[in-house]
């Protein structure tokens, strides 16, 4: 018999071997929740009202003539994933199967959903890049550039089918996010009187959080031909023009999103010239890296922070330090990072 130490190393190393074996079949759990929404199963259940049966569930699939055994062996991960649940009853009836709070978060047409982010993450033009990320590492480069010879915006504007992909999920995120952020800064829209979203495109945001705050006078502000087909929201002008140039002036600038750290710089200086010295401020939505991994959404930091990496020149997460130097060398020497029930945090800059 071993000895304790050896005991426990073998322990240590089996744990590890499972770890492995989880991590390295990961896409596994991707591709299962991607085809979940591409049959729409959450869908069809919801649609019921209550547990169905399988045979319900494949009589909503968009086929006529779905492989249900196929479809059960599905269903038995997703289940065991606890994306839904299952019921098997006593009398010897038919399986049944019912959404969770998770399964909600996969329905297409509701108000809030990842549906789209799902498919465009798994997305086979998304997923190429991937294999390039060590090749990058060893020589330098971006992996989606390398994977396609081109940055991925211009790819966008050249597919026009990856180009839906990726509104749709942008357009999901964005409605996550704002709806978080709106219902959690109550009181930090009390001063402002007007207020500028520097990258608004065609100003849905602005224009839902005048509709909650009607004592803000709303400016959408992108490059001319973005704005100039924005639709009419009430209480939001659409201004034109070029960020790195000038900011128009206002009470306080929102933004969403800027990853590329001179990018970020560079408006912010522009942000700073824009707002009252003494009573501005700068509102950021987007992700504080945390360091000890002390996060309600898990490791989704890190994995965006890659992610960035993959996707986009000179994109990342950044930590609280590195935002407080950002946020100083752009002429912010305060600020406040306020959580919210999404992803991203709010990072509100002074610059006083």
């Amino acid at each position: 018999m071993g000895s304790i130490e050896e005991v426990d190393e073998e322990g240590l190393l089996l744990r590890g071997q499972a770890q492995v074996w989880q991590l390295m079949f990961g896409f596994a759990n991707s591709m299962a929740l991607k085809a979940a929404v591409e049959l729409r199963l959450a869908d069809i259940i919801h649609s019921y009202g209550g547990p169905v049966t399988l045979s319900q569930i494949a009589s909503g699939i968009d086929s006529s003539s779905p492989e249900i055994p196929s479809l059960a062996r599905l269903m038995r991960m997703l289940v065991r994933k606890g994306i839904f649940t299952i019921h098997r009853p006593s009398d010897g009836g038919e399986t049944q199967y019912g959404s969770t709070h998770v399964s909600k978060w996969l329905l297409r047409d509701s108000d809030l959903t990842l549906a789209p982010l799902i498919l465009q993450k798994n997305d086979p033009y998304q997923l190429a890049p991937w294999q390039h990320l060590s090749h990058c590492i060893k020589e330098g480069g971006i992996p989606f550039k390398r994977a396609y010879g081109c940055e991925m915006w211009e790819f966008t504007s050249q597919n026009p089918d990856f180009n839906k992909l990726f509104h749709d999920a942008m357009a999901c995120t964005n409605k996550i996010v704002m709806t978080a952020f709106a219902s959690q800064y109550k009181d930090g829209f009390d001063k402002i009187r007007s207020l500028v979203d520097v990258g608004g495109g065609t100003g849905r945001a602005i224009a839902e959080l005048v509709k909650l705050y009607p004592h803000i006078m709303g400016v959408n502000f992108d490059l001319p031909h973005v704005v100039a087909t924005a639709p009419v929201y009430d209480g939001v002008s659409h201004v034109g023009g070029n960020m790195f140039e000038a900011i128009p002036n206002s009470d306080a600038v929102f933004m969403k999103v800027r990853k590329h750290i001179i990018i970020l710089q560079f408006i912010l200086k522009n942000c700073r010239k824009a707002i009252p010295e003494k009573t501005g401020k700068v509102i950021i939505v987007d992700i504080v890296l945390q360091e000890d991994g002390n996060n309600r959404f898990g490791d989704m930091d890190l994995v965006f922070d890659i992610l960035m990496f993959v996707h986009a020149t000179g994109g990342k997460e950044r930590t609280e330090l590195e935002w407080k130097n950002i946020l100083k060398e752009g002429g912010f020497p305060r600020y406040n990072i306020i959580n919210i029930p999404a992803l991203p945090s709010i990072i509100e800059a002074y610059p006083l």
